[in-house]
């Protein structure tokens, strides 16, 4: 059974990691320095999470451009925000699939350090730790 029982659960856990992440100020700016736009197309369950040029965090369809796609399973999300799957293991597998220049996702890969402390909360909080 997949972790995330619904696309609502999942929206809502991923959400609110996501929007705690660009609450963060230094985070925020260097996103927006990097003016780039991530689509996460998310399997199992179906569903988009986006992260735009301007900061915003979209849960659904948008009609938007992605620099960068990302596919994965809900469960290697989950598994990637609690740190039991790195992403050069996960590309080099085919867990996590990246379309775009890469050199820019490596390059936010520092930035993240705030969501991977605040997923476990989250995580426990919506009772799927």
């Amino acid at each position: 059974m997949a972790i995330f029982a619904s696309t609502e659960k999942m929206y809502e856990v991923l959400g609110e990691l996501f929007n705690t992440l660009m609450k963060n100020e230094a985070v925020y700016q260097k996103y927006l320095d990097s003016n780039i736009t991530i689509k996460f197309d998310i399997f199992d369950p179906a569903g988009y999470i986006w992260l735009t040029s301007d900061g915003k965090v979209i849960c659904g369809e948008a009609d938007l451009k992605p620099t960068i796609l990302m596919t994965l399973s809900g469960d290697s999300c989950h598994k990637f925000w609690l740190k039991e799957l790195t992403l050069p293991i996960a590309l080099a597998k085919g867990h996590i699939k990246a379309k775009g220049p890469m050199p820019k996702v490596l390059k936010l890969l520092p930035l993240l350090k705030p969501a991977y402390e605040a997923y476990p909360e989250i995580a426990k909080k919506h009772n799927i730790a």
